[in-house]
């Protein structure tokens, strides 16, 4: 027969409750408190670019270092990205508008051939360099979580911008001018 509820805790009930109470401030911390490190390209503010290399489509290596004293706006993308697509005329826009004041876009296909990459950017009218990383190294280099992924780096070398998913053209406007006019 059990014993009749009395309303108080027996020893297992309190070190239960203990348990509980420290898994619940424990998880609190781990998953409510603002973390140290953002996660994604974002985490990447404020650092010193990871470099990278990758060919471009001509077949030959080209590498971040190859830009520095630029601003340079690496975007991650594939051909089979929607949003990479929709994307990529406005950075299109971009080069050419910042051209002239030291801004490189740098298109890096990830995972695809040199010859679809090609044909990608000349469907879509896109002049500024197109690399093509096939082992998707700058992915993970980048911490990217998917694609479009977009990358900002300052004259200095350190990121200054990291964004995953597309961007318009006032939103890439609104990170470089103000670099270009930082000189």
């Amino acid at each position: 027969m059990s014993e009749p509820y009395t309303g108080g805790m027996n020893a297992r009930g309190v070190w239960l409750g203990i348990g509980i109470a420290v898994a619940v401030v424990i998880a609190a911390v781990f998953f409510y408190m603002p973390s140290a490190q953002t996660a994604g390209p974002a985490g990447l503010v404020g650092r010193t670019a990871p470099g990278f290399s990758a060919l471009d489509l001509a077949g030959r290596p080209v590498s971040l270092a190859d830009y520095r004293g630029k601003i340079v706006v690496v975007n991650l993308w594939a051909s089979w990205c929607p949003p990479c697509r929709a994307e990529m005329p406005d950075l299109q826009k971009l080069a050419t508008a910042f051209r002239s004041r030291g801004v490189v876009v740098l298109g890096v296909d990830q995972g695809e051939s040199a010859q679809r990459a090609r044909a990608f950017a000349d469907a879509l009218g896109i002049t500024y360099p197109v690399l093509v990383d096939d082992g998707q190294q700058s992915g993970g280099i980048y911490a990217a979580f998917g694609l479009p992924t977009t990358i900002v780096v300052g004259r200095d070398g350190v990121v200054v911008k990291g964004v995953d998913g597309p961007l318009a053209y006032a939103e890439m406007q609104a990170v470089v001018a103000p670099l270009v006019d930082a000189k």
